[in-house]
């Protein structure tokens, strides 16, 4: 079996082990003679499935009483309009921190719906970064505060959320369960799977469920928050066979030993190649150094045609993904829970390799 380092921002690599077992119970699911693929939602072996991965999460994120898990379909993108749809009432005002390209087409989704504040506009700076605590300016009574917890394309991650009075809502597409976190702060998180948590499809959704409950009442049934909490998630079929390997990654990262241990790996996948950007004249990091992903790592090289020349090479030598955002340019490294640490070491192997050849 040929496997390659797979850095793509996503879809994205998934544990070795997950794969397995999702291709041993392809064909049979535990001796029903299917595929999970082609069972009821509303069946027994698939509920087990579905409640067993809402539990999961709870427990390895810690998620409070208070707040609800469930799963949806669309992307992280469709919850863009979902917050404004269920958050912001009419006279209303919603803060936004515009720190990137998908912060960005946040903010043009939610003007669709009411009165946005871009409460810090930063998004076109280089090098990249998050907001600083003091530059906010907030909305006194704003419905919610949004922020994006990772920007993938342009490597900045937010270290410390911003606080506010209004309910704090993230898109942590990017880098949900890296890290460990305080749900309670929270009023609403969304993160699409392909990145941390399976297959594209699925996403999920943790909200409180008193702000979930004071949805208008012209919003449709099926994109209020509270129709797929009160139904768990089953309001329609859902993505089946997408929450099912949900199921198994997180079966996965509880054998790793849940989100702490993982946040210590992933510091030391990341801080190798910012070493190696770091001690070189060579390579150019291009997101602010207080404010660097842990998950995509993003640097130049000194002219485009070597950085077209290194992405062929490092393919070559089955290091795939490596090309930076078609809006940006440059490489980019990502590194999600699943991505071995061996692999980022080929990939400074080879950089120092590089280098020493065209520097």
């Amino acid at each position: 079996m040929k496997r390659i380092y797979n850095f793509s921002a996503g879809p994205a690599t998934l544990p070795i082990e997950t794969l397995q077992e999702a291709q041993a119970e392809f064909l049979d699911y535990q001796g029903s003679g299917m595929s999970i693929m082609e069972m009821s939602h509303r069946g027994k072996h698939y509920d087990a499935v579905h409640q067993e991965a809402l539990a999961n999460f709870r427990e390895l994120l810690s998620v409070p009483d208070t707040h609800e898990i469930i799963f949806m379909q669309g992307g992280a993108t469709s919850q863009f309009s979902f917050v404004p749809m269920n958050f912001l009432g009419q006279g209303e005002t919603a803060d936004y921190i515009n720190s990137g390209a998908w912060a960005k087409k946040a903010i043009a989704e939610a003007k669709f719906f009411g009165k946005v504040n871009v409460a810090a506009d930063f998004g076109k700076e280089i090098p990249t970064r998050q907001a600083y605590a003091d530059e906010l300016q907030l909305t006194p009574g704003a419905a919610y505060l949004h922020c994006t917890s990772n920007e993938t394309i342009s490597g900045a991650q937010i270290k410390i959320f911003p606080e506010s009075d209004a309910p704090l809502v993230s898109d942590m597409s990017s880098d949900i369960l890296s890290r460990e976190l305080d749900v309670s702060k929270f009023g609403l998180i969304y993160a699409g799977a392909q990145k941390n948590l399976g297959p594209s499809g699925v996403t999920l959704v943790i909200v409180r469920k008193d702000l979930a409950a004071k949805v208008a009442d012209t919003v449709p049934m099926m994109f209020r928050y509270q129709t797929h909490i009160e139904n768990q998630s089953l309001y329609n079929t859902p993505p089946t066979f997408g929450i099912y390997i949900l199921c198994l990654v997180t079966r996965w990262l509880k054998k790793q030993g849940g989100v702490a241990a993982m946040e210590a790996i992933n510091n030391r996948k990341s801080a190798k190649l910012y070493a190696a950007i770091d001690g070189s004249d060579f390579y150019r990091g291009t997101a602010l150094p207080e404010f660097r992903s842990t998950m995509n790592v993003t640097w130049r090289l000194p002219r485009e045609e070597l950085e077209a020349q290194f992405i062929q090479e490092a393919k070559a030598l089955e290091m795939d993904g490596l090309k930076g955002h078609r809006s940006v340019g440059g490489i980019r490294a990502s590194i999600y829970n699943a991505f071995p640490e061996e692999g980022v070491d080929a990939l400074v192997a080879f950089m120092k390799d590089f280098e020493a050849k065209n520097g």
